[in-house]
C-alpha cells in the first residue's frame, strides 16, 4: 500500500529498524537505495523487517552513492544474506541509457528474489513490456511519478502498478514558508489505477553527501487535513536565526518551541505518535540530539501519521 522510498543513509537506515514493527504491521514496504559502500546499516535493517514479518525492495543497481558503478556487492549480499528470504526484493531501477536487454537481464538475474521494476527515467517502456509478456501479472512496477507519466504506465497495465511522487519542496531552511501542501496521493492513488503509493518522506528526491553548515533549523512535520479532502500538508518549523552557521543547538530550540507551540494550540492537525512524544521529551529537557536525529523524528512521524489515516 505505502512505499516509502529511502535513501541508505544512517538515520534512514535506523528509521526503518525502529519502525520495523510498524511498517510489517501495515504492510507497509520500503524501498531502500544503498548509497553506503558499507551494507552492514542495511543488514541490521533488513534483519529487523524480516523479524517483524515485514517486507522490503532493496535497489541493486543504484543511482546515487558509492554504489552507483556496480552494485555487484548488493546483489552478492542479498544472496548471502537473505537467500531464503521471500520477504527481500530486489529493486532494479530503470532510468535513462538502460537498453532493453540490460534490463531485462538484471531482471532474470535476480528472479529468486522476486524482481521488482523501478522507472526512474527509463525510455522504452513498451519494449520492455513486449519483453515481460505473459509475466506481467507477476511482476510489480513501481513508477516514479516524474519520470513516469500516464502513457508511460499504460504499457504496464497488467502488472501491480505503485506510484512514488515526491512531495517535498527542498528549499534553503532559511526560506521554507510556515505551511504548504505536500500530496494527496494517499487519497487518490486508487483514481489513478494504482494498488499503492509512496513518497521520498521530507527527505526529498535531490540527493546530497552531505549538508553545510546550518545557517538556521528547520523541522518538518506533515499532517493530514480531514476538512480539506484529506490532502496532506506539511509544516516547516525554523528556527528565528537564519544568518550565522553556530549554535545549531540554539537554533533547534528555537525551532521546536514554534512546534510545541502550535501542538500546544490544540489545532495544528499533527498527529501525536511516539515521534511527537520525544519531541516533546527533548524540548522539556532542553536537549538538542543532533540533526540527523530531528530528521529521524520527522521520517518516523511521517510513517505514524499515515499509518494512522490509514487504519
Amino acid at each position: 500500500m505505502y512505499y516509502p522510498y529511502f535513501r541508505g543513509k544512517q538515520y534512514e537506515l535506523i528509521t526503518i529498524r525502529e519502525m520495523a514493527g510498524l511498517l510489517a504491521e501495515k504492510d507497509f514496504i520500503p524501498v531502500i537505495e544503498p548509497v553506503r559502500e558499507s551494507l552492514n546499516g542495511l543488514k541490521r535493517a533488513l534483519e529487523a523487517i524480516h523479524d517483524a514479518g515485514g517486507k522490503a525492495i532493496v535497489i541493486v543497481n543504484p543511482h546515487h552513492g558509492d554504489h552507483q558503478d556496480d552494485g555487484a556487492n548488493i546483489t552478492s549480499f542479498l544472496e548471502d544474506e537473505f537467500s531464503g528470504s521471500t520477504n527481500i526484493s530486489a529493486g532494479i531501477l530503470l532510468r535513462n541509457g538502460i537498453s532493453v536487454d540490460d534490463a531485462f537481464s538484471c531482471f532474470e538475474r535476480h528472479v529468486p528474489h522476486n524482481p521488482v521494476l523501478v522507472h526512474m527515467g527509463f525510455t522504452e517502456p513498451k519494449a520492455l513490456a513486449a519483453r515481460l509478456e505473459g509475466r506481467m501479472h507477476e511482476i510489480t512496477n513501481i513508477f516514479i511519478d516524474d519520470y513516469a507519466k500516464l502513457l508511460y504506465r499504460k504499457h504496464f497495465s497488467e502488472s501491480r502498478r505503485i506510484l512514488i511522487r515526491d512531495g517535498f519542496n527542498r528549499q534553503r531552511n532559511a526560506d521554507y514558508p510556515e505551511v504548504e501542501t505536500f500530496s494527496e496521493l494517499h487519497a487518490t492513488y486508487l483514481e489513478l489505477g494504482m494498488r499503492g503509493f509512496g513518497d521520498f518522506l521530507m527527505v526529498g528526491d535531490a540527493y546530497t553527501e552531505g549538508g553545510g553548515p546550518a545557517y538556521a533549523v528547520a523541522i518538518h512535520l506533515t499532517f493530514i487535513d480531514r476538512e480539506k479532502d484529506d490532502v496532506m500538508y506539511i509544516y516547516h518549523f525554523v528556527s528565528d536565526t537564519k544568518d550565522t552557521p553556530t549554535d545549531p543547538a540554539g537554533k533547534f530550540a528555537q525551532a521546536l518551541h514554534k512546534l510545541i507551540t502550535k501542538l500546544d494550540s490544540g489545532s495544528s492537525g499533527i498527529f501525536e505518535g511516539k515521534a511527537i512524544e520525544e519531541f516533546r521529551v527533548l524540548h522539556a529537557k532542553g536537549h538538542f540530539p543532533g540533526l540527523g536525529y530531528v530528521k529521524k523524528l520527522s521520517m518516523k512521524h511521517h510513517i505514524e501519521t499515515l499509518a494512522n489515516y490509514l487504519k
